[in-house]
């Protein structure tokens, strides 16, 4: 029966997304569907980008990791912050200066086009990995909880998530997407408020006792500053937060595309700084809700499950009541279509803009060509997720930072030199200086951590950006 319910439950939410989609994309055609017309309410994108940013990952691994690391992910969500003002700074003005669509137009007029194509193909690989990675989660769960039960394959799920997402997304693309994802922000958040509220409830605590256990949980500490060696130390998970902000937002596609579709840098640079600062409470709220479904577990004489994504899924399912099923549901469906449908449009639009060129085409067969791509697109999505269901990770948010530390390096590094030096590299080899790179660093990580027992953790991204930086100074024809 909850099953069913469940199933409903999505389909009129999907409904409720069609139905807004449709009504903001009645002025549809590519410069709706790439760039929203150019006039999208700032403070509307900030609270979507909120809701694409969390994603379904967010939403299930972050309340697992006080399990295992305690709150010391805020570490990286105060480098996040940083890295916001560092994209609203430099990162905006230059779009808007150079007036993008896709932002790896830049590496064009800045090297060449060898680089341009360098730069959309690894957004590509990196954009699509970890969508999928993501979206890839939450079909496992819905798999468990309602298709299992009614015989569907998990092929069938996949496919059919994906084609929902597209169904609501393929005529108003940005534009849509902008006014669709700020509703499932704010269920998402409410969500997430409301199954803190249940479990608090069930434990008979009132709001002051929640905080103070929060507060003298052994899982609540933050700072680490006392081993080097570790992943969580301040110092890497600070500049790791920083980089890795500036790169998954600033330097993709995706969320940069939401942000061209404000009409004025100023206006742009206020959503930046908005958006910035509530990702620190956003993420607060999720590791709190970790803490509290420790304590439930203890309360209650639950075994918590061993990998940490598992433990909101578990509890949620079989512990906390039908009530919190139906909330987690909702806000794991939320957080997927948020996260998948702005990925699915933005590969959409640096493949078209950016591989096939469609904007030297005529209005009727670049249209053409948008519409197929976009159908191409969320076929291969479907593929990679059924590909990683046959993968193992603990995390599966940890493997996205490390795809992106891998993927993302060379982006890094050839903005940064872009917009530090003068020079000028040979375009024709930075598409080598793109491969070698994380095949460097892959190198290193593995050889430091067969002699030294040493791991290296999001410093991969920094060390990968500063290899590709190097490569291109060396075939500069003068110096920075």
């Amino acid at each position: 029966m909850n099953g069913i319910l469940i199933l409903f439950i999505i389909l009129g939410y999907f409904a409720l997304l069609t139905i807004i989609a449709r009504l903001s994309a009645q002025k549809g055609g590519n410069d709706a569907f790439f760039r929203g017309n150019g006039n999208s309410p700032w403070w509307l994108v900030a609270i979507g980008m909120i809701g694409t940013s969390i994603s379904g990952v967010t939403f299930v691994s972050v309340p697992g990791m006080p399990k295992d690391i305690g709150m010391s992910y805020m570490q990286m969500a105060m480098g996040f912050a940083v890295g916001y003002i560092v994209i609203a700074k430099v990162l905006l003005p230059l779009y808007y200066k150079l007036n993008l669509i896709s932002i790896y137009k830049y590496l064009e007029k800045r090297f060449g086009e060898k680089s341009y194509k360098t730069g959309a193909v690894f957004f590509i690989i990196s954009k699509i990995t970890g969508a999928a990675a993501r979206l890839f989660l939450v079909v496992l769960i819905l798999q468990s909880l309602v298709f299992d039960s009614l015989g569907v394959p998990f092929e069938v799920t996949t496919f059919s998530i994906i084609a929902l997402i597209w169904l609501y997304s393929n005529k108003g693309g940005i534009r849509s997407i902008v006014r669709t994802d700020a509703l499932q922000t704010i269920i998402l958040l409410s969500t997430a408020s409301l199954i803190i509220y249940m479990i608090v409830s069930k434990m008979g605590l009132s709001m002051g006792e929640c905080v103070s256990l929060i507060k003298e949980s052994s899982h609540s500490k933050i700072f680490v500053f006392d081993d080097w060696s570790s992943k969580q130390h301040f110092i890497k998970q600070f500049l790791s937060g920083i980089f890795i902000t500036i790169v998954m937002t600033g330097l993709d596609q995706d969320m940069m595309q939401k942000n061209l579709t404000i009409k004025t840098l100023k206006e742009a640079q206020r959503n930046m700084y908005i958006y910035g600062a509530a990702f620190i409470p956003v993420n607060l709220l999720f590791l709190c809700i970790g803490i509290l479904l420790l304590a439930y577990a203890n309360f209650s004489g639950i075994v918590i499950p061993e990998k940490g994504d598992e433990i909101l899924p578990l509890l949620a399912t079989y512990h906390l009541g039908g009530a919190v099923m139906i909330l987690f549901c909702i806000g794991i469906v939320a957080a997927a279509f948020s996260s998948a449908d702005s990925a699915l449009t933005s590969l959409t639009t640096s493949f078209c803009l950016d591989i096939v060129r469609t904007d030297k085409m005529e209005n009727n067969r670049a249209e053409k060509v948008r519409k197929i791509s976009h159908i191409g697109m969320a076929i291969l999505f479907a593929i990679i997720i059924m590909a990683i269901r046959y993968m193992d990770s603990d995390s599966v948010i940890d493997a996205i930072y490390t795809i992106a530390g891998y993927t993302y390096g060379p982006l890094l590094g050839m903005f940064a030199f872009g917009l530090i030096c003068k020079a000028m590299p040979n375009d024709k080899l930075i598409p080598w200086f793109a491969v070698v790179s994380p095949i460097a660093c892959f190198a290193l990580s593995y050889t430091l951590l067969h002699t030294t027992g040493y791991k290296m953790g999001y410093e991969l991204l920094m060390l990968n950006a500063s290899i590709t930086f190097i490569l291109l100074w060396i075939s500069s024809k003068k110096s920075c």
